[in-house]
Formats: C-alpha cells, structure tokens, sequence
C-alpha cells in the first residue's frame, strides 16, 4: 500500500503539490487526470522517490520511505519521452531489470518473450532502438517496466506518441496487466476518455490539488465540485449560472429550464447548472428532454460526429452529435437536453445534485 500523508511539493517558496493525502491500494490501477501543468508527473515523482515531499510523508507497505531514493525502491517508471538503452537490442533492453535482479536465463526469456508477444514487439526483437519507429521504441520502455515486476509502476502518459490503432489497442489490453500483477500501477493522462477505458480509481488534478480520489466511474458521475466535473469533460462542459425559483431555473428573470426532480431538495437561489456536450441532441432522445433554442457559432465535423458551438442565452455551449450536420454560422437550430443529467453547484462551487439516480452516465 502506497500513502501519501500530507505529502507537499514546494520550488521556490510556491506550491507545485498541495498537501495531499492518498492511498493506493496493491493490485490496483490509479489514474492521475488533469489537464498539462495540473501537478501529475510532479506527484509521480514524490512517489518514486525522484523528489523528496517539502512537507509530509510518503508510506509504502507500512514503512517511512520519504527519505528513500528511487534506486533503492522496487519501482518503475515509464514518461511519455521513451528512454531506452541504444547500444542493446530490443530483446536486451526488455530483458535489463531481469539480469540486474539475478533471474535465470529461462525466467527471463519467457518473461520477455510473453510481453513482447502482447506489445507486439516479437519481429523486433533482434534490433536496436535506433531501428524503430517512436511507436514501437516506446513500447519496448513499456515492456521493460512490467517485466521488472515493480511494486509500483508508474506511466507518465505512456500511450501519447502511439498511433490511434495501437493506443486503443493497448488501452484494453493493460488494465488486465495490471491485474494480474499486484502491483500498484499509477497512469497519468489528460483525457477523460482514456480514464473511463481504463477503469479502477481516478484522482482529479487541478493547479497541483487533487480534486477528488475515487472509483472512476464514480468521480465522473458524481464529481464533488464543479473543478472535477470540469476536469473530467472532454469536450469541455456545458456549464450556465442560474438561479432556482421552486421547479424552474431562471436567468435574467426568464425561465430556460423546468428542474429536474432531482433538484427538488435544493434550496431556491443561485446556482450553476452543467452538463456534457453529448447530453444535448437535435431531437428528443427521452420524455425529460426539454427543447431550447440555440444560435450556431461554428460547426466541426471529425467524420463519424460533429461538434456544434452554440450560443445560449449569452452562453458558449457545445453539442456533441452522431453523424454529418453541416450547420451554417448563425443558423438557428432547436436542440433537446435530457435534464436527468443535469448537475448543480452552489455558489462556491461545491456539488449539490449529481445525476439523477434513474440516469445512465454515458
């Protein structure tokens, strides 16, 4: 078990970490979300040991390690910029931490051997580095850190510099590493998606604090303040300051919205309202759906989904839709929100109503 204890990360008198408490859990996949400049690699750090904390302590399995240095802690580390041995062949490269640890030559081939064979780096066993593409020099530093059966492993944005096909690929394939393991495995990343993929817990990162630590599923349903819920939106959230008045929620003394009945407990006052762009669509998609009328701003069409800005009552809102919808700049368009989805906070920011509990997040 890995614990942070008030752990604190100070550079010239300022905070890059906050003081922080977290525990990690042997055997499972943590996930440090936030966006560049949010505070993951330099928590990473204080973990391995590359950093000592400024303030607080790092535990590991019940022991003081915060004055241990990395080399003498049974930890790997894997940063989206590969870092592999030159002069070695990829077989070699993988196969280091093995013969640094005493293993026999028959543990370590079949060890090597296997994680090639899932990294999809069997071909390219007999060459070195320099021979590879980026893509596959990354996976062989990928393959070296779960070989070397750390105790904690730790993935800076490892999947980055990979082609679509094989991030995706490999996005299924390492939670059931991870698995089998036993090892505590941390991965940082700054999409929402890639954590919702991967599954176990997620500590939201925002300005060096983390958020909030849970279940993922969990922090994306029900996000403790408004900061986590618009850290784990990609594209951004839909998000508008209103002011409830029994069963309606008004701006500039107009009604938008009817609330939801989940809101029914919410006291009448100001108060902010958010949601996911996938959560508005140009047709009613559930009887709680309620129609608004929007003006478009800019249309991006990727091939399978289009992307509509829109303007709303003074607000810049995104809609994700299904599909090709070539919508012109300025048009008016009519667009449903399914109001079960619906999340408020208070003036401070703090949640106050999470999904409704008959809602499906998606």
């Amino acid at each position: 078990m890995l614990e942070l204890r008030n752990a604190a990360k100070k550079v010239r008198g300022e905070y890059h970490i906050y003081p922080s408490s977290l525990t990690l859990e042997r055997g499972t996949l943590n996930v440090l979300l936030g966006p560049t400049l949010s505070g993951k690699t330099s928590l990473m750090r204080l973990m391995a040991g590359l950093d000592k904390p400024t303030e607080g302590s790092i535990w590991f399995d019940g022991v003081d390690v915060t004055g241990v240095k990395v080399q003498s802690r049974n930890v790997a580390m894997v940063y989206q910029q590969f870092i592999n041995y030159p002069a070695m062949t990829v077989y070699e490269n993988i196969a280091s931490p093995m013969r640094l640890a005493g293993k026999s030559a028959s543990e370590i081939d079949r060890a090597v051997k296997k994680t090639a064979d899932l990294l999809k780096l069997t071909p390219y066993l007999d060459r070195t580095p320099l021979n590879l593409s980026g893509g596959q020099q990354q996976r062989t530093a990928l393959a070296r850190a779960i070989v070397k059966g750390a105790s904690l492993v730790l993935l800076d944005e490892p999947l980055a510099n990979l082609d679509y096909k094989l991030r995706e690929e490999l996005r299924e394939e390492l939670p059931k590493i991870f698995a089998e393991s036993g090892a505590i495995f941390v991965y940082a990343t700054t999409e929402p998606s890639e954590a919702l993929l991967l599954g176990g817990n997620t500590a939201a990162l925002h300005q060096g604090r983390i958020s909030q630590f849970g279940s993922t599923v969990d922090v994306y349903r029900n996000p403790a303040d408004l900061v986590t819920a618009q850290t784990f939106a990609d594209p951004p959230l839909n998000v508008m300051q209103v002011e409830k008045k029994g069963m309606s929620l008004v701006k500039d003394g107009e009604h938008l919205l009817s609330a939801p009945p989940h809101f029914a407990s919410i006291p009448d006052g100001p108060l902010t309202v958010a949601f996911h762009p996938h959560q508005l669509a140009l047709a009613p998609q559930h009887a709680q759906a309620e129609k608004l009328d929007a003006t478009v701003r800019i249309c991006e069409i990727t091939g399978s989904e289009s992307f509509i800005h829109l303007t709303f009552a003074g607000a810049d809102w995104v809609m994700l839709v299904r599909g090709i919808h070539d919508l012109k700049t300025d048009a008016a368009v009519t667009m449903f929100v399914d109001t079960r989805h619906l999340m408020a906070f208070d003036t401070s920011g703090r949640a106050i109503a999470a999904y409704a509990p008959d809602g499906h997040a998606g």
